[in-house]
Order: structure tokens, then C-alpha cells, then sequence
């Protein structure tokens, strides 16, 4: 048994609508396929070589802001 109850309006005939209204998302969403589940990767070994390349480029170019007397 499924109750939806809406109290949103002062009318009775509005609150009905609005209930058969919430219903009928109800529905829908139940009868939506799910998402399909996410495949898990890992990142290619040219990717992460890539990343660590810009790190260091970034480490060093922090490196040269910083005050000789660190």
C-alpha cells in the first residue's frame, strides 16, 4: 500500500492534484533504469608520468620565487 498525502493548498481539489502529481514522479522515477555502475580504470603510465613531470616543473619554479637565506 502506497499513501501520498499533500496538504499544501487551502483546496481540497488542489491538494488532490498535487498528490496525484507526486504520484506520478513516484512512478516514474521507480520505473527508470538504474545508471549503469562506473567501471573503475587506472591511469595510464603516461598519464602519471605526465603529472609527476608537471609537479616538478611547478616544485621548481617555486623553488626560484623563494628567498636564497630559506
Amino acid at each position: 500500500m502506497l499513501t501520498i498525502a499533500a496538504s499544501e493548498y487551502r483546496a481540497q481539489l488542489r491538494n488532490r492534484d498535487a498528490a496525484r502529481a507526486r504520484l506520478a514522479t513516484v512512478v516514474a522515477d521507480a520505473l527508470r533504469a538504474p545508471a549503469p555502475q562506473r567501471r573503475p580504470t587506472k591511469p595510464s603510465r603516461g598519464a602519471k608520468e605526465r603529472r609527476l613531470e608537471a609537479k616538478k616543473r611547478r616544485t621548481d619554479v617555486k623553488r626560484l620565487r623563494r628567498s636564497p637565506y630559506e
